[in-house]
């Protein structure tokens, strides 16, 4: 007799798939539809967070739907004792959903105040009581094990890595849903299967890249990845052996010279250089195994410092400024950049052989023109939820007006935000302060990037803008502050100051 009856089997497959499937993709929204049938309450094509989020109706209906098909596929169990290979594979993946929904609400508690995560877990107890309910069968064989506290630290992470992802990375667009689930992907892989068994040990050796214009939300991205990894729970003290607070650590390459910033990686010894009055300790070595360091805007990295962050990547060693003595990097390495690495590789400014080791994880973030141009109704959503981050939820729709009516006077519907979200949230605050936003480069503001000559002619440039302009320009294209200040003959500090963000994005993403 088989474990499922044939009505039910479908069922049983739809729900294994699910507790591994990327849930910020399109096939859980088909999974919720196929295990519910006519009961699904359509919801919208991707998971995400929009202003108003009052979750997703399908999930009671689903976890209803998981609890009914364990406890009848466990009695059948206890009762015939057999069971093919394939049918107890399919029954522990469900009930593995079905663990995970029963302990969800706790695992979020721990991840939202993480001093629950420094005590004892009194929910443990409970949860291997449940482990041994469902897979200690007398005379029953799994295919494979399921550890308990492997299994409760394996759910800590994906309940983490879901909130992480879905509170910072907003948007119903396609451009943002595919960036949630790739985040999701750099995290888990795409095989949760293989990553439980195994890969859960090793993601840290794996280097991740994101890219994407200046403002997009790269360093949220990050973030999310490097604060969603696995943290290992000790079953004899029944608490996690560690939190993940303060583990992550961004350093903004462009901000700082070369020597601060071989300073800030690796340390250096006291007397190494001008100024070395003590040994320091550098973010390389400061890390913790289950820390992340970001290198934002690695691109701008010096090459004398490729050479060595190349080394970092291939053996994970690396030195003191001044000493001999290797020293070990434990955790995990992301990258970021609003750069054409291709470009800078063929102008010898950037090393190829590091470029491939920076990208073995790549995602790319989408801009909120490409968002805009997809869904165009993600511009109320997105400014109704920057609006109750900055106001609340009582003031926000009324705030979210205002910006709305102003971007309408005063931008057009083709603005194309070369800040991307992060001018929007600027948009926020000067509309609430001055109930107005004019952009540097507003559409009939000073003259486009690519008429600076015009300009020029006519006299319609101050000498100080004809500096920021055109340094700019020859920084978008040599990509290096010392490049161009040699090609100027300014000093590098003057390139660095004059540099305009916003019209470096809009050069760097094409536009006229």
């Amino acid at each position: 007799m088989p474990l499922f009856p044939q009505k039910e089997r479908r069922i049983v497959e739809s729900l294994a798939r699910l507790a591994y499937v990327n849930p910020f993709g399109p096939e859980f929204i088909e999974i919720e539809r196929s295990v519910l049938g006519a009961d699904h309450v359509p919801h919208g094509l991707v998971w995400s967070l929009e202003a108003g989020y009052q979750g997703n109706p399908a999930l009671e209906r689903l976890v209803a739907v998981s609890e009914r098909v364990a406890r009848s596929a466990r009695d059948r169990l206890r009762r015939s004792r057999s069971a093919t290979t394939e049918e107890l594979a399919l029954y522990a993946h469900v009930v593995a959903q079905v663990l995970y929904w029963r302990y969800e609400d706790d695992l979020h508690q721990v991840h939202v105040d993480p001093r629950r995560g420094r005590r004892r877990l009194a929910c443990y107890r409970r949860f291997c009581r449940d482990v041994q309910h469902f897979l200690a069968l007398d005379g029953i064989r799994f295919p494979w094990s399921l550890e308990p506290s492997h299994l409760f630290a394996c759910f800590f992470q994906v309940r983490r890595a879901f909130d992480l992802i879905f509170r910072n990375i907003v948007g119903a667009s396609k451009p943002a849903a595919k960036l949630r689930a790739d985040a999701w992907q750099s995290i888990f892989t795409h095989d949760m299967r293989r990553y439980r068994r195994s890969l859960y040990r090793r993601m840290h050796d794996v280097t991740t890249l994101v890219t994407g214009p200046s403002g997009s939300g790269k360093e949220l991205v990050a973030r999310a990845i490097g604060l969603s990894r696995y943290v290992p729970f000790d079953p004899q003290r029944e608490m996690f052996v560690t939190n993940l607070e303060g583990t992550f650590h961004g350093l903004n390459l462009s901000a700082l010279s070369p020597t601060l910033i071989e300073s800030e990686l690796f340390g250096h010894r006291k007397g190494a250089f001008t100024g070395a009055l003590e040994d320091r300790v550098g973010w390389l070595e400061s890390c913790p195994p289950l820390g992340t360091v970001l290198l934002d805007e690695i691109g701008e990295l010096d090459a004398s410092i490729q050479v060595k962050l190349l080394r970092v990547l291939q053996n994970r060693e690396f030195q003191r400024i001044g000493e001999t003595t290797p020293r070990e990097f434990r955790g995990k390495l992301i990258a970021a950049t609003n750069r054409d690495l291709g470009a800078a590789m063929r102008a010898g400014r950037f090393r190829e052989d590091l470029y491939y080791r920076l990208c073995a994880d790549l995602i790319e973030t989408p801009s909120l023109r490409d968002q805009l141009r997809d869904s165009p109704r993600e511009l109320r959503n997105l400014v109704l939820f920057v609006s109750e981050r900055v106001v609340g939820a009582d003031e926000a729709q009324d705030l979210a007006d205002e910006v709305l009516a102003c971007v309408e006077r005063d931008l057009g519907a083709d603005y194309p935000w070369p800040g991307n979200v992060r001018e929007l949230e600027q948009c926020v605050r000067n509309v609430l302060v001055r109930k107005r936003y004019r952009p540097r480069t507003a559409p009939d503001g000073p003259p486009a990037a690519d008429g600076v000559a015009a300009a020029w002619r006519d006299g319609g440039l101050t000498a100080r803008e004809l500096l920021r302009r055109y340094c700019t320009r020859v920084y978008a294209t040599t990509g290096s502050y010392q490049e161009t200040a040699r090609r100027l003959d300014l000093d590098r500090r003057t390139v660095k100051r004059s540099v305009d963000p916003d019209l470096l994005a809009r050069l760097t993403a094409g536009d006229p």
